[in-house]
């Protein structure tokens, strides 16, 4: 379409537009790099293994050892726990509430950022399509100025204008895709400490009999 053009000139047929879709674009890979890490990081134990741990410290009546462990594991599961642990021997529905506040600590930890990307996904395209607007008002308007070679020149700048268009989905799908699988992750997450708490519960209520 731009034969003979480099990408930069092409970049700045697309207008003042295609700079806020390249930062949107930035801001989006820098979240989706900080927010990967960081559910990596805290997805190397399972639930199942970290409570098999802990089942086995309470079992034993080592709580200090069931503490411990869940201190020295990063996890949502490990803190919620931890939480529990904290105040073993006391009434059922304390505990409880502690690891319930617990979880919604962690939950907000999980999702800080990922708004970001939601906003950018939905976004970008009508950022994308406001560009390929001006773009073909301004090429309809040269055509007025040009006189002869009309249609040459509001082909160009039609085209100039789609630029914006591919540029937002460009920044948008991307942004969607990511977002929707944090989500789900986020909801992975949820589920397991909510797991946790309710087992760990019944462990200590049972150990209290």
């Amino acid at each position: 379409m731009f034969p003979e053009k480099n990408i930069f000139q092409i970049i700045s047929a697309g207008g003042f537009t295609i700079y806020i879709l390249i930062l949107c674009s930035v801001l989006s890979i820098a979240v989706i790099i900080e927010r990967v890490v960081y559910y990596k990081r805290r997805s190397h134990f399972s639930r199942i293994d970290i409570f098999s741990q802990i089942r086995r410290e309470i079992t034993g009546n080592h709580f200090m050892n069931a503490i411990g462990l869940c201190k020295n594991i990063d996890t949502p599961v490990s803190k919620v726990a931890l939480a529990g642990l904290n105040l073993h021997g006391h009434d059922e529905k304390l505990i409880a509430n502690a690891m319930e506040r617990e979880i919604t600590i962690e939950t907000i930890k999980l999702e800080r950022f990922t708004g970001i990307l939601g906003t950018i996904g939905g976004t970008a395209v009508y950022i994308g399509l406001l560009g390929t607007v001006i773009g073909i008002m301004r090429a309809f308007n040269n055509i007025g100025k040009a006189g002869t070679g009309g249609m040459e020149v509001v082909t160009v700048g039609i085209a100039e204008a789609l630029i914006c268009t591919a540029a937002g989905l460009l920044v948008a799908i991307p942004a969607v895709l990511t977002y929707n699988w944090f989500t789900r992750k986020i909801d992975n997450f949820v589920v397991d400490m909510e797991l946790a708490a309710s087992e760990l519960v019944d462990l200590l209520c049972s150990k209290k009999k």
